[in-house]
């Protein structure tokens, strides 16, 4: 079983957020991430929000790390654990831009991004941000493959409709020749453009009999990630036979990769917490690979 973390501290989102991730900081963040990498989990997560309305944030939480500064961090504190954008907003920037920007961090992490990428949801933060809100499905159909095409090269081309370029030098590029693309969605477009341009999807919202059966009917390409989350936080001490149990449910969902979100009182806790999750979950330590 490959586990991924839902990592705490750099986003507030309600019902998921504990009362000690206000104080945690970048010290917290990092012993929590040195745990993780050792203890054989697969990856650790910094989602993307410019300017949360206020309104908005009520429900969806306001604090979001910025992902790349966040993954960069955590990169100089791991060894091998995978670096997440989960998700990044696709129509908020160019391809161009997430090209150079994440190429860089592929470099500085010895090849272990994961670019998660989103369409978005968030109207306001769209029009906050001058993007096109109406159009973001069809933005993200043409700056897919235009990333794709940028990424792991230092001299792209690419002759899509929006986002055409030649002629240019994108350097550092990423060391891996495919960097994982996964994209978020819950609706039979995003799984479909998840085939077509990405290596992964990831679902939310969604209950796991539904998630079953968009699966079951998607035949799906070899080596092709699904990452599903567990649902509402595990709890490895207190409850191991509920997280046990949780894990196993995802799986069956149709998840390669289960993400989890962890209860805790402290940073100390949470990585006691994820030691008893890694023996749960028979995950290989770092110093056994």
């Amino acid at each position: 079983m490959r586990v991924g973390i839902t990592s705490p501290v750099v986003t507030a989102l309600p019902g998921f957020f504990g009362a000690w991730e206000r104080t945690a900081g970048p010290a917290g963040l990092a012993e929590i991430a040195t745990a993780a990498d050792h203890l054989g989990f697969d990856h650790l997560t910094c989602s993307e929000h410019v300017a949360v309305p206020t309104a908005i944030a009520e429900q969806r939480g306001g604090t979001y790390w910025d992902p790349l500064a966040t993954l960069g961090y955590l990169a100089a504190h791991t060894q091998r654990i995978r670096l997440v954008t989960q998700v990044l907003v696709i129509g908020y920037h160019h391809p161009l831009a997430i090209a150079k920007r994440y190429g860089t961090l592929d470099v500085l992490s010895g090849g272990r991004l994961v670019l998660g990428l989103g369409v978005g949801s968030i109207e306001e933060e769209f029009d906050l941000l001058g993007a096109a809100y109406a159009e973001r499905g069809a933005v993200a159909d043409d700056a897919l493959p235009a990333l794709r095409a940028a990424l792991s090269t230092a001299t792209p081309v690419y002759g899509g409709p929006r986002f055409p370029f030649a002629d240019v030098v994108v350097e550092p590029h990423a060391v891996q020749p495919r960097v994982p693309f996964w994209i978020g969605g819950h609706t039979p477009r995003s799984l479909r453009r998840a085939r077509e341009h990405g290596d992964g999807w990831v679902p939310f919202g969604l209950p796991h009999d539904r998630l079953r059966e968009m699966l079951d009917k998607a035949p799906l390409p070899d080596g092709f990630e699904v990452v599903l989350g567990a649902g509402r936080p595990v709890d490895p001490i207190g409850d191991p036979d509920r997280t046990r149990r949780a894990l196993d449910r995802t799986v069956a969902a149709g998840a390669t990769v289960v993400n989890v979100h962890v209860t805790a009182t402290s940073a100390d806790h949470y990585v006691d917490q994820l030691a008893a999750l890694a023996d749960l979950a028979d995950l290989t330590p770092l110093e056994a690979r």
